[in-house]
């Protein structure tokens, strides 16, 4: 059975600037600015104020959506959540390298972008693993 309208809203902290445009969220805030394209949903998007506080607020709707439409609308509304999170207070990772079995060789190259790896399970050519700058 398919719902005609299924919408839910999100506040905008006031530190943090958002513009929708062709389902294309862009987020900026102190820490940065992120880009997240949501072309692939059936979900509308749309930048609203509320009338009794004056919030901003991201409001997204699914017009005769199946049960993974709706669904899919609580998981965009976490990414946006999440690309706020990440101008707001953003992210360190920080990765640790282990193996359990052969004595692997690892170095990282080209300016701690990548990763060379030398006897690999055993094999005598060596992997060179790309990492994105972000992380």
């Amino acid at each position: 059975m398919k719902t005609i309208l299924s919408s839910e809203t999100m506040d905008i902290p006031d530190r943090v600037k958002i513009k929708v445009k062709a389902k294309m969220i862009e987020v900026e805030g102190p820490r940065g600015k992120l880009i997240r394209n949501f072309k692939h949903l059936n979900l509308d998007f749309q930048l609203i104020t509320d009338e009794a506080t004056g919030n901003r607020q991201l409001k997204v709707d699914a017009w005769f959506g199946s049960r993974k439409t709706t669904a899919a609308i609580r998981t965009a509304l976490g990414h946006v959540e999440n690309l706020i999170t990440g101008v707001t207070k953003s992210y360190c990772y920080k990765m640790r390298f282990v193996y359990a079995h052969f004595p692997i060789n690892a170095s990282i190259t080209n300016g701690n972008k990548s990763i060379e790896i030398r006897n690999f399970l055993g094999e005598k050519r060596s992997e060179l693993w790309h990492f994105t700058p972000i992380i």
